[in-house]
């Protein structure tokens, strides 16, 4: 596919360029390449601060985030700036945060494009679990002990609990899990997790914030930390991780 700079029409080219966690330090070189080069930047909350600095200084910002319990740009919104954007030949770069693979909404996004006709390419970038487990210097995978990866999001589209759970595979002593957008409900899933045979004591980690100045990390365990979670607000991003690597290499 044709790159940013191609010239063969009047249409524009969309760049949906993955943020990782936060840090600059942690975005690719080719997504620093093209914030240098948009013409209009689409940002989600947690790509703002310091890597809009990195942006075109003549580049028109234009905040679509989207945070739970906070006013928000509905995804139809942004699928059509996406598209008026670009139809008006401007470069575009669709900021997201996290790989924007990773329950990003990257899906409905292509789908708008490819309808209208318009010219994207895609660049990956380093997944916030993927930093909260380095964050911590703890590994994702371990022979014999922790051969698969799962990635689970913790709230359906009311925010609650998914309803259509694989409990077989999450209450796997073997694996280690990784919990998105899970803060409100993970008591509710702590509590099916030991119904369906996880020992409360599984390692837990706790991850709030991973990459920033005030980067929280908690181990513990998956029945404390259901109970911290309990009645505490939620103002931070966070992820969570359990199974047999969560504790960290240091206690065992």
């Amino acid at each position: 596919m044709a790159g940013p700079d191609a010239k063969g029409d009047a249409k524009g080219f969309v760049s949906l360029v993955s943020s990782g966690p936060g840090d600059p330090e942690l975005l690719t070189l080719r997504a620093a390449a093209r914030l240098r080069q948009a013409e209009v930047v689409l940002y989600d909350d947690l790509s703002s601060g310091p890597i809009l600095e990195l942006a075109n200084p003549d580049a028109e910002l234009v905040p679509v985030g989207k945070r739970a319990g906070r006013p928000s740009a509905k995804q139809e919104h942004v699928n059509a700036l996406l598209v008026e954007y670009a139809l008006a030949g401007q470069r575009v770069v669709r900021l997201k945060s996290g790989d924007a693979g990773i329950f990003g909404r990257l899906e409905e996004e292509i789908i708008a494009l490819n309808e209208a006709g318009i010219a994207f390419e895609i660049v990956p970038g380093v997944p916030s679990a993927v930093a909260a487990a380095a964050a911590a210097q703890i590994p994702l995978t371990r022979r014999l002990t922790a051969r698969r990866l799962q990635f689970l999001t913790g709230a359906d589209v009311t925010g609650a609990l998914p309803r259509d759970i694989n409990w077989a595979a999450i209450a796997d002593p073997a694996t280690t899990t990784v919990v998105f957008m899970g803060q409100r409900s993970f008591p509710d899933l702590a509590r099916g997790l030991q119904e369906h045979g996880l020992s409360g004591e599984t390692p837990a980690l706790f991850a709030e914030a991973v990459s920033h100045p005030h980067q929280r990390l908690i181990r513990t365990t998956i029945a404390a930390l259901a109970e911290m979670l309990a009645d505490a607000p939620v103002t931070q991003p966070a992820l969570i991780l359990y199974g047999p690597l969560a504790q960290g290499p240091d206690q065992g």
